[in-house]
Order: structure tokens, then sequence, then C-alpha cells
């Protein structure tokens, strides 16, 4: 039997991860959240019942919380997804994010640092801490190259500072301590459960509401894109495979400009759900004022995680997004809940 300590669970990434683990047996999964706006425990319901799932609301800055539940529990791992996570919020307001993606990951290790401390034997060697962070953390890559383990930080946003400064403390407890940990460093994102302040989510939103789809700038930002199902079975194989003090970068293969994007998913809008006056969904796009610092492309190298543990990302582009659709289209229902809280569609980022 395996329990596992998973922190963020409420959010998109963390939510998929759990929602992957538990159809696993002998697995138990300690969903920790502090249910932000971002944090969405509908996302879970499916598993609500599951013997094998228990719900801890908290907040990772608490570290005598995290050590109750740590010392009760008696978890085989800590899985860290809890973060503030949007970089246009990041400019608007920095603080939330240096208190819960630094302080917060500081608090955590500690607390996770001395409940290791306590284990013995198998239980002791066999414990792991996996931090999940971006590539964002690296920068902004020219018009070739990609992120790899060794490419040196340079982080351009708040949110990215934050993260860097995460995967930082993170490493020095292993080489300070000996604390068994292990870093993802992962590509864009998409698919179920994700909130609309994103880019896919929001362009499927707005466009199913008539409403304008915004772009940045140009528009021709390179991401790439990573569908969270791969992403998840990354993690997994990590946690299951990976060396300690080891950092493995996770990406799609999937370079495609921002409007690129949001062309593709209009196209694919017009296919699923056209609209009553047959215009195309790309008639909805606007161009809006770039971001401040915003990174113009980024792309991972993941020959280390495919060459080393034997992982490869199963959906092309065109698959995943035909998936992420599909599944937005049929939970309408789980969008409106989510959007009938504080944010409500607006573009951030621009500046206070």
């Amino acid at each position: 039997m395996k329990t596992y300590f998973v922190t963020g669970g409420a959010g998109f990434i963390g939510c998929n991860f759990i929602l992957s683990l538990l159809p696993a047996e002998n697995i138990t999964v300690i969903n920790y959240d502090k249910l932000t706006y971002a944090g969405n425990l509908e996302s879970l319901a499916s598993i609500s019942a599951h013997p094998g799932y228990f719900f801890e609301q908290g907040d990772i800055c608490d570290q005598s919380q995290v050590a109750e539940l740590l010392s009760a529990r008696h978890p085989d791992g800590i899985i860290n997804f809890a973060a503030e996570s949007h970089v246009d919020r990041s400019i608007d307001g920095p603080a939330p994010f240096i208190q819960t993606n630094i302080n917060g990951t500081f608090e955590l290790l500690e607390a996770a640092r001395k409940y290791w401390g306590t284990l013995n034997g198998d239980k002791k060697a066999a414990f792991r801490f996996l931090h999940v962070s971006t590539d964002e953390v690296f920068g902004s890559l020219g018009e070739e190259g990609y992120f790899s383990e060794e490419t040196p930080y340079a982080p351009n946003s708040p949110y990215a500072a934050s993260k860097a400064s995460s995967d930082h403390l993170v490493r020095s407890y292993n080489r300070t301590y000996g604390f068994p940990v292990l870093t993802t460093n992962c590509s864009n994102n998409y698919g179920p459960y994700q909130f609309p302040e994103k880019l896919v989510p929001l362009i499927i939103h707005n466009a199913l509401a008539g409403k304008p789809l915004p772009i940045y700038g140009d528009g021709k930002q390179v991401r790439d894109w990573l569908y969270v199902e791969d992403h998840c079975r990354a993690i997994r194989t990590v946690l299951e495979k990976g060396a300690t003090g080891e950092v493995y970068t996770i990406g799609g293969s999937n370079e495609k400009t921002n409007l690129e994007m949001v062309h593709t998913l209009c196209d694919l809008l017009d296919e699923m759900a056209p609209q009553s006056s047959e215009k195309s969904y790309k008639s909805l796009i606007t161009f809006v004022n770039d971001r401040p610092g915003h990174d113009r492309r980024y792309a991972i190298d993941s020959e280390k995680i495919q060459r080393q543990l034997g992982w490869t990302p199963e959906e092309t582009f065109e698959t995943g997004l035909k998936k992420t659709i599909r599944w937005y289209l049929d939970n309408q229902t789980w969008v409106s809940r989510v959007m009938s809280g504080a944010y409500r569609g607006e573009w951030l980022g621009l500046g206070s």
C-alpha cells in the first residue's frame, strides 16, 4: 500500500494527477489544498467517495498543520503542485506568489524533512518529495534551441521568479540535507478542468459565449503544448523511476504560436460546435496590448526523461485539443460554476 500526500490537488494539474492515480490498486491519496479561486473540489467529485481518497483543507505555508498531517497519515511520498500559477496575476499582484511559491515551499520542505527524519529502514529509503515546476524559470528562447535540465535560470515574470526560487530551495535541501527530492519542469499544459483564465479554456469559453478572443501583441509567441494526462503520466514515471536529486524537463514536442493555437481551436469549434450564423469563430479574434516582459518562445528537450525513464507523450496536438474541447462542451455546468466566482474572464496582466 502506497500513500501519497498531494498538495494543490484541487487545482488543474493536481486534480488530473489524482484522477489518474487512484484507479491503481493499493494507493491512498491525501489531497491537501487551500481552495483558492482556482481550486475546485467538484473536479474530484467522481472519486470523492473512493476509500483511498481523503481531503484536508490547508495552506502549505502552515508548517504545523502539514507536520501534523504527515505524522498522522505516514505518506510514502509528497507531490507538490501547490502554487500561484498565472503569470498575468503575478504582474498585477506579485505578493501572493512570493508567499505561496517561495515561503510556502520552504515551510512544506521543512515539515517534510522533519517527517523524513522520523522514518526508518525501507520506508525512509523509499520516500520521495516531488516538486512540480515550470519551463518559465528558464526565461525566453530565441528562434532556435530548447530548454533542458542544464539550461541556466533567467525568469522574466514575478511568477517565474517565484517558481525559480522554489526550485532552488528544493535543490538545496537535497544537497545540504540529503533530502530525497525530484524536480520536474514542464511546458504549457492544457486539458480538462483547467480554470478559464489560461489561454485554451478562455478561448473555448469566450468563443461559445460569442465574446472576443483576446491575443497578446502579434500572437507569435511560441509555446510547447503538453496534454495534461501526458504530464501526469510523466510525473508518475519520475516518482517511480527517477533518481533522487535529479531534474526532468517534460514537454509535448508541440511548438505552436499563440495565434496558431487560437486558429486551431476555432477550426475545431467550427466543426464540433458551429455557430448558428455559420461564421467562423475566427471572426471573434481580437489583438490586445502585449503584457510586460512577455517571453517570446518556450520549447523543451525531453530527451532525458524519454531515454532514462521511458516516458513519451501519447497525445498529438490535434488529438489532445479535440479531447479538451469535447470535455468543455460536455461539462458546461462545471465551467459555469467555476466562472461564478470572482474571475469573470477579464484580460489580466496588463499592469496596474
